[in-house]
């Protein structure tokens, strides 16, 4: 499982490689290839170099292995993540924007914002 962290270091979300988990357990999106989609459609972002990355190329979440983007805050030690739930189906999707160029800098947005 990889685990994601977000702008404040605070364990959010983990990945199994297909599907993304919040912490707690409920599934909220998807990867195709290096897309990031909600199971309701919605376009949220790439997933690259360790990061996930809106539709402006802002990071979103981090992996602890994440190379380039801005600077990583420490890891915050937290609750264990919860065993992942049942997936729900999946909406049509939106249309993928042009891909921006990466940023090193943080999304005003949050990755649950976008879900």
């Amino acid at each position: 499982m990889i685990e994601f962290f977000d702008d404040q270091g605070r364990a959010t979300a983990f990945c199994d490689g297909r599907t993304i988990y919040l912490w707690e357990g409920r599934a909220v999106a998807y990867l195709l290839d290096d897309r990031v989609f909600s199971f309701s459609g919605r376009f949220i972002g790439w997933l690259t170099d360790g990061w996930i990355i809106d539709g402006q190329g802002h990071c979103l979440l981090f992996e602890s292995d994440a190379i380039r983007g801005p600077g990583k805050p420490s890891r915050k030690g937290g609750s264990l993540k919860a065993t992942p739930q049942s997936a729900p189906l999946r909406s049509s999707r939106q249309a993928v924007p042009a891909r921006p160029p990466g940023s090193a800098e943080w999304s005003d947005s949050t990755f649950t914002d976008l879900l």
